[in-house]
């Protein structure tokens, strides 16, 4: 299923990783979209978004999060998520993880929305 709005692209990020489901996450990202899987990492293009998400993935992740559109602009948005992420680290132990994130979506040609630039981390 598309976003329809900015906002539903995190609700559906949200939805993927929790789900593992890589494919499903890989779809809400243009082709030359970024992602920044850590602060000061740029993975760019959906062939190193997919390796990112992948090794990301194997923590076995469950993520709740809380979406804001903060302005939208024609064709271009600008979304933000407090999130709270809870997995399994390298070494078997419970991970907890929080943050704000930053998106950058834009409208698609038929309607729908993709991320441009997806940086969990926000301003950090």
């Amino acid at each position: 299923m598309p976003a329809r709005t900015p906002e539903e692209l995190d609700v559906l990020f949200a939805n993927a990783i929790n789900a593992g489901d890589i494919e499903a996450v890989i779809k809400l990202y243009e082709p030359g979209a970024c992602l920044m899987p850590e602060p000061g990492e740029v993975a760019s293009g959906t062939g190193a978004i997919r390796q990112a998400v992948g090794g990301f993935l194997a923590m076995k992740p469950r993520i709740k999060l809380d979406v804001k559109k903060l302005a939208e602009a024609g064709d271009l948005a600008l979304t933000t998520s407090k999130w709270v992420l809870e997995g399994i680290g390298a070494d078997g132990k419970p991970v907890r993880m929080e943050g704000q994130s930053a998106e950058v979506a834009r409208r698609q040609p038929d309607g729908t929305w993709l991320f441009v630039i997806d940086n969990p981390y926000g301003l950090q």
